[in-house]
Order: C-alpha cells, then sequence, then structure tokens
C-alpha cells in the first residue's frame, strides 16, 4: 500500500513540535550567552545525579544539540508524523509522540542503570563519593577523570540526554506499520526499499550499535526505547479499537 498525502500544509501537531523544538534551540543559543546553560537544566540526566530534576523526563525531548541533530530530526518528524497525524488526527499522535519519547528515555535510563553499577561495583565507595562531589564542577569546565572508570561514573552522572530522536524513531515505527509496502529512496546507496524492510534494519542497526558502543554519544537504546514503545501502543490501539484512526 502506497500512501501520498492530501493536503498541502503541515498538520498542526507535526508545525507546532517543528516551531517548538527550534525555539528550543535558538533559546540555548541567547541563553548560553548570559552563562545560563538549558541543558543542565532541561535535559535528561541520570536519576542518581544532583542534576536530575523530574520534569526533564519530558522537556529533554525539545531539546537538541546543535543544528544537525535538529535538522534530521525534525525532517523525520516532517517526513513521517504528518502522515501519521493526518491518519490518527492531532490528539493521538500527540499521545503516539509523547508516549514514544517518554518510553524511549525510559529504556535509556534502565540501561544507563545497568552501566552504572557495574562501574561503580568496581569502585570503592570513597572513590563514588569522591566522584559525586567534585565531578560535577570538573565536568563545567570541559574536563573529566584521567582514571578510565572515575570518567565512566562522571559521564553517567553529568551527561545530559537530549533530543527527540526516540519519539522521531518511535514515528518511524508507526509508519512501517501502518504503511508498511511503501516504497522508500535511502540516500547512500539511492536505492528504493520498502518500509517495512528500512524499520526493520534500522532497528537491528541501533541494537548492534548499541552494544557495541556503549560509550557512544549517541543514546541507541533511546531509539529503540521510542520503537519498542511505539509498537506496543500500535498493537493496544489495534486490540482495543473497532476502528483504527
Amino acid at each position: 500500500m502506497n500512501f501520498r498525502p492530501a493536503f498541502n500544509t503541515v498538520p498542526v501537531v507535526v508545525k507546532n513540535l517543528i516551531i517548538v523544538n527550534v525555539l528550543m534551540l535558538l533559546a540555548t543559543f541567547v541563553l548560553e550567552k548570559v552563562g545560563i546553560n538549558l541543558y543542565t537544566h532541561l535535559g535528561l540526566h541520570f536519576p542518581l545525579s544532583e542534576k536530575f530534576r523530574l520534569h526533564q523526563i519530558f522537556t529533554h525531548m525539545f531539546m537538541h544539540g546543535g543544528l544537525t541533530h535538529l535538522f534530521f530530526n525534525m525532517f523525520a518528524l516532517y517526513m513521517f508524523g504528518r502522515v501519521l497525524e493526518s491518519v490518527w488526527g492531532p490528539k493521538r499522535f500527540l499521545t503516539f509522540f509523547l508516549v514514544t519519547g517518554i518510553g524511549a528515555a525510559a529504556l535509556h535510563t534502565a540501561v544507563n542503570f545497568f552501566e552504572y553499577y557495574r562501574v561503580a561495583s568496581q569502585l570503592s565507595p570513597d572513590q563514588i563519593e569522591y566522584v559525586k562531589e567534585v565531578g560535577s564542577g570538573i565536568w563545567a569546565e570541559g574536563k573529566n577523570f584521567s582514571d578510565p572508570l572515575l570518567s565512566k561514573l562522571n559521564l553517567a552522572l553529568n551527561t545530559p540526554t537530549v533530543g527527540a530522536s526516540g519519539a522521531v524513531f518511535g514515528i518511524l515505527l508507526g509508519f512501517g506499520m501502518l504503511f508498511p509496502n511503501t516504497q522508500l529512496m535511502l540516500l547512500f546507496p539511492p536505492i528504493p526499499i520498502k518500509a517495512k524492510y528500512f524499520v526493520i534494519g534500522y532497528g537491528v542497526l541501533e541494537l548492534y550499535l548499541g552494544f557495541s558502543q556503549s560509550g557512544s554519544n549517541i543514546a541507541h537504546f533511546a531509539h529503540l526505547g521510542g520503537m519498542l514503545f511505539g509498537y506496543f501502543m500500535i498493537k493496544y490501539w489495534n486490540k482495543n479499537s473497532k476502528r483504527f484512526y
């Protein structure tokens, strides 16, 4: 089944999500000039970090690490999100976006807990307390510990996670489930591929990278979390709705 949106305007939720994300990046750049770091306040921190706040579970989805990060997420949101919103309507689409984004944060945080305790088990209580006491200040200066274990623990405590990527991967999964045989054109290499194979391939790649590049600054398990929660949401809706809309 091929789907072509029968409209020329961007639907309301996708449009407003793009606007909010663009404005938040501009605010990040502007406030940085006056010494206010929005990543510290709105990026998602590890729950054991002194910088963690409950609202970050939501706000991190509207923060981005730069123009390139923002562009690719918003481009995917525009390309695939407008299709899903036209099928589901604004309320259901917004619910899907938020739940997959929060689900992405949940899986990412769960994996970080595992990694944190794996590293902490190799350190003494005094070393862990030392990192908690001085690590934040060292990180604020753009530095880190020379010891690899102390460095990893400090990264876990003080590195914020930002971006709508988890929700975007959920949207990609949703598109693949609703329109599995739609032909997509890859950029590299420039060949057509059905949406269902594209989604499966991307999921397998993220799983591989998540395990093989655990120290990467890309939150691969957040991407997988968005896809996983998106899958269960669509299955739930299909099971409990006479009509899927």
